[in-house]
């Protein structure tokens, strides 16, 4: 393998591989406006980046006083999601190539993410991007969310690799924060700039402050080169 040795690579999804993160504002702002929150903004969608579709919801019924069940409020928001996410997810072009760079060279890797598995296979799917990234695990399928470091935990079992041969991409603090917790390297692209100084991104192998507009392929897998 050129210059990466024994290296994996784990993704997180939304925010990260693609830009999901105004679909999930969508639904989610349709769903709290259908019970009673009509001014949900794209600013108050920001306080929950980075963590699962259950404990959003789970929030949700507690700050809103929402009625109906976590179940039920997790179904339904996963269920407008995946009806806007079949036509509106697109994968970001350097993420993209830099899946295939890794591909070629037959760099073992794993999607790690808070959305229900539903989700992440349509999205991937739909993007394309299954071709190359089959290990899945969804925060549904673990004990704990991020930041907690389960879910990637879980992947690198899936792998068969060692957790600390493996470097997690991330666009939020709490994923950040989850792969220090799983003794993994940290490429972090932050989705919310101005979240950039957040103390979860210190830790960080790589921090590109700019987020994807500052993201190379090459450039990342040079460092993974480097660092290996």
């Amino acid at each position: 393998m050129s210059g990466l040795r024994n290296t994996s690579v784990i993704f997180d999804l939304d925010g990260t591989l693609v830009d999901s993160e105004p679909t999930y504002y969508e639904a989610g702002r349709h769903l709290l406006a259908e019970h009673g929150v009509p001014d949900f903004t794209w600013s108050d969608h920001e306080r929950y980046v980075g963590i699962s579709t259950l404990e959003t919801v789970t929030l949700w019924k507690r700050e809103y006083g929402l009625r109906p069940s976590v179940e039920e409020l997790l179904a339904a928001k996963n269920r407008r999601y995946l009806n806007l996410a079949r036509t509106a997810t697109r994968a970001y072009p350097e993420m993209r190539g830099f899946v295939e760079l890794l591909a070629a060279e037959g760099v073992p890797m794993a999607v790690a993410s808070g959305s229900s598995l539903e989700a992440i296979t349509e999205t991937l799917a739909g993007t394309g991007l299954d071709a190359h990234l089959r290990t899945v695990v969804s925060a549904d399928e673990v004990e704990r969310g991020k930041p907690a470091p389960d879910v990637f935990l879980e992947a690198a079992r899936r792998l068969g690799v060692a957790p600390g041969d493996c470097v997690v991409m991330e666009d939020a603090a709490p994923g950040a924060a989850a792969a220090h917790a799983a003794g993994m390297r940290c490429i972090a692209i932050p989705y919310v700039a101005a979240q950039a100084d957040a103390p979860e991104f210190a830790t960080a192998g790589l921090l590109l402050r700019g987020g994807q507009g500052e993201f190379s392929a090459r450039a990342a897998y040079d460092w993974l080169c480097r660092t290996s």
